[in-house]
């Protein structure tokens, strides 16, 4: 943190730049002034704290910009596991919408940021998530967040509208045949990861990151099962892995290797699915498609990605008749009714559900033709 010989309390100096913490009439202004000079930072300072004095004296409705809300929700959000993605997208946000007024903020003035980040090479995905992050502060503001006359932020929140995603990729899942032309090519580690991804609907970094020390025996059943930890699942609660035949076989096959990841490559923990091996497996599957099937080759199995073996997993689930609920909870989804416990009845009735899928490869279901 910078020094500087001349001090005005609540103004301190960090990497060159002003930043505001000061607490006025019990409220804490928190902010980068977004400059080096000194009395443009004073200036800044001065005109937050007589806004505040007017709101407790005059009753005046309280006036902030969008960085100040960024700050409140970043501070009262360290709990979130997305925070530090949240955290990025209002550090690329702030040159454009930073020093906005609150009610200043809405989809016209959001778009040139939107611009910006597509003539970047953002995708529409990217700057849809970013924000969703502004319209998400702009409801607290409107709905939680109050001043100190119990005023919310914000009168009414403006709708912000997504991107388009044109070029979006639809979900592809894998015919059984286009299965094992796939995984033919996969190698080791890599196939191992993917059956089992498929047969459990794990998302990658799950696979990856499977360890010993989350399988917990189901003695009624003489089975065990995984058990991911929340902060590791995107709905943030712990995820009940039940294992058919098939992902079971793959269990057994890696137990022994490593004392702590299930999947390893020579002994280490493993990072990803997608890379080079992935890369180079689907480009000859798709190759020898045409020869194997007696039709081109779909671009949807050319640029098969890992996430839709998840995909195949719920597709193989609704061709076999399980029913909506019991796919939202083998497939990890949010739902009303998944818990962070389930007996061991309700295991069982789950590991039933999963073994269904197995049975399609016996026979040839119509539902699995693309």
């Amino acid at each position: 943190m910078g020094r500087d010989r001349r001090r005005t309390p609540g103004l301190y100096r960090r990497f060159g730049v002003w930043h505001i913490d000061k607490l006025v009439y019990g409220t804490r202004i928190c902010e980068s002034t977004g400059t080096s000079d000194f009395k443009e930072a004073q200036s800044l300072l001065a005109r937050r704290m007589e806004a505040l004095r007017a709101v407790r004296l005059f009753g005046a409705q309280r006036g902030w910009i969008f960085r100040e809300a960024a700050t409140k929700f970043l501070v009262e959000n360290t709990h979130k596991r997305s925070l530090e993605r949240d955290a990025r997208a209002l550090a690329a946000l702030d040159p454009f919408i930073g020093e906005l007024p609150g009610r200043r903020v809405h989809h016209d003035t959001l778009q040139p940021y939107v611009r910006a980040r597509l003539k970047a090479g953002i995708s529409p995905g990217t700057i849809n998530r970013d924000l969703a992050v502004v319209r998400r502060i702009l409801n607290l503001a409107t709905r939680l967040w109050r001043d100190e006359a119990d005023r919310p932020w914000l009168t009414t929140a403006p709708l912000i509208q997504m991107q388009r995603h044109p070029d979006k990729r639809e979900p592809y899942p894998l015919s059984l045949e286009e299965e094992r032309l796939l995984f033919s090519e996969l190698r080791g580690h890599l196939a191992s990861m993917a059956l089992f991804k498929v047969n459990t609907g794990l998302r990658e970094q799950e696979v990856v990151q499977l360890s010993w020390r989350w399988e917990v025996q189901v003695p009624e059943l003489e089975t065990s099962i995984f058990v991911v930890p929340k902060r590791l699942v995107k709905n943030g609660l712990d995820r009940y892995v039940v294992l058919n035949r098939v992902a079971r076989s793959v269990i057994e096959s890696c137990r022994g290797r490593h004392s702590e990841r299930v999947f390893t490559r020579n002994g280490h923990p493993i990072t990803k699915i997608y890379n080079s091996g992935w890369k180079a497996a689907r480009e000859h599957a798709a190759a020898r498609y045409e020869a194997e099937f007696g039709r081109p080759c779909p671009e949807g199995f050319r640029n098969l990605r890992v996430h839709d073996l998840k995909h195949t997993f719920g597709h193989r689930l609704r061709a076999a008749g399980v029913g909506f609920e019991d796919r939202k909870v083998l497939l990890g989804h949010k739902s009303e009714h998944v818990t962070t416990h389930y007996s061991a009845p309700e295991i069982g009735t789950l590991i039933a559900a999963a073994e269904r899928v197995c049975e399609l490869g016996s026979r040839k279901s119509p539902a699995l033709a693309l």
